[in-house]
């Protein structure tokens, strides 16, 4: 059988019409869970608690899973039991959410963390379809491809789930837990049981199998001979912690150093997203063609450079009266989204390629226990940043976590290609 013929765009396609739906609940959820919890509770700090349950449960169980859905077999693959368990209770206790919320508090964490849990169970599985799906060569285009549906998805819950949930509460978490349970349909039909570019054989474990457990794989990842793997996972860590860090207080540093009212700021972030949106497609065609870790190297040198940039505009105005911060602001922003694009859309395809065939879900977990616990970590020690000395080190702190990660992903880059050589 020839297998290059077995990869087919429909299938990315299709996978990522889970990635849409996964981003287009997350980003809603994360929008408006704060505003939901704060009928009940009134402390900023106890709501950021609950909802850094989310990154938390995935530095726990994602890797665990995406590991475990290496190893099992059944009648429908080794994936599909996980989304089975997974979508079909995360889109039900999603629409349960405002219903919950109009009983009780408890209610409602209950239903919360019930959906949190079912989220957790199929995230890595569902990612983890794509190298499946998909030739060494071609992972960095095909994950352009789903990069793009992701940010579609969250475009969508930020304008089209907003503007509904103006009108009532309960309606966008409807919607968005039928376009789930909808992604579930699609992909349970139309993803392949043995997919041609995974292997789920159970050998003993050497350095080209699977490990038997997660922790198993930390230890072996210890080893010198996977020194280059784990540079790269540092690699993911560190930049994480600048792209998070951003994320989390940019709307601060705007409305409070910038003096932008709240939507304003938050319009003004949305141009670093919007960047991403149309350029992943491009710069999974350049992994592709030029390779993933030098496109990643590219933008890892940008970001600093785009982002150092920054506190300088207000001084920049004062030289040129009649430019208007603002758009100059969404212009260096539209940039950063685009190097940004450079770094994130090889990132997967890069880690994922460094397990080989026999170990794509676990590395698919290492990803997600690398980028996610520096999501924990990111808004506090880049606020603090900002307390200490001035609210632009948020970009001075975000650049060097860029360089940093610049040099531990050039030089775990130059071990794996060594060692493959």
């Amino acid at each position: 059988m020839n297998k290059q013929k077995d990869f087919s765009y429909v299938k990315i396609a299709a996978i990522g019409s889970g990635f849409f739906a996964l981003m287009l609940v997350w980003t809603f959820y994360n929008a408006y869970m704060p505003l939901i919890l704060g009928d009940y509770i009134e402390s900023r700090a106890i709501r950021g608690a609950i909802m850094g349950l989310d990154n938390l449960l995935a530095v726990i169980l994602i890797p665990v899973i995406g590991a475990w859905s290496d190893r099992i077999d059944t009648r429908i693959g080794n994936r599909l039991p996980f989304i089975v368990a997974g979508m079909p209770v995360a889109a039900v206790f999603f629409i349960l959410i405002p219903y919950g919320a109009a009983v009780t508090l408890w209610v409602l964490l209950v239903i919360d963390i019930i959906f949190l849990l079912a989220m957790t169970v199929y995230r890595a599985p569902v990612i983890a379809l794509m190298p499946d799906h998909t030739p060494s060569e071609k992972r960095s285009t095909a994950n352009g491809v789903i990069n793009l549906m992701g940010g579609i998805g969250a475009l969508a819950a930020l304008f089209g789930l907003s503007a509904v949930y103006g009108i009532d509460r309960a309606y966008p978490f409807i919607i968005a837990g039928l376009l789930l349970l909808l992604a579930f349909l699609i992909l349970y039909f139309t993803v392949d049981r043995n997919p041609p570019y995974a292997d789920t054989s159970h050998e003993e474990f050497s350095e080209t199998q699977p490990p038997s457990t997660f922790f198993k794989g930390i230890k072996w990842l210890k080893k010198p001979e996977f020194r280059g793997q784990l540079f790269i996972l540092i690699a993911i860590f560190l930049y994480f912690i600048g792209y998070s860090g951003i994320e989390a207080q940019f709307t601060v540093y705007a409305v409070e150093y910038l003096n932008m009212d709240e939507s304003s700021a938050g319009f003004t972030l949305g141009f670093f997203s919007l960047a991403f949106v149309i350029f992943a497609v491009p710069a999974g065609l350049l992994g592709s063609k030029i390779g993933k870790a030098p496109i990643m190297l590219t933008g890892l040198i940008l970001l600093p450079l785009i982002f150092i940039a920054v506190p300088s505009l207000p001084e920049l105005q004062a030289f040129f009266p009649n430019l208007n911060e603002v758009y100059v602001l969404q212009g260096v922003l539209f940039t950063g989204g685009i190097a940004w694009a450079f770094v994130n859309v090889q990132a997967y395809p890069l880690v994922a390629d460094l397990g080989g065939k026999k170990k794509i879900g676990f590395f698919t977990g290492l990803y997600y226990l690398f980028s996610m616990a520096s999501s924990i970590i990111a808004p506090g020690l880049l606020g603090l940043l900002m307390d200490l000395f001035s609210p632009t080190f948020l970009f001075y702190g975000a650049a060097v976590t860029f360089l940093v990660a610049f040099y531990f992903l050039r030089k775990g880059a130059l071990i794996v290609r060594n060692k493959s050589t």
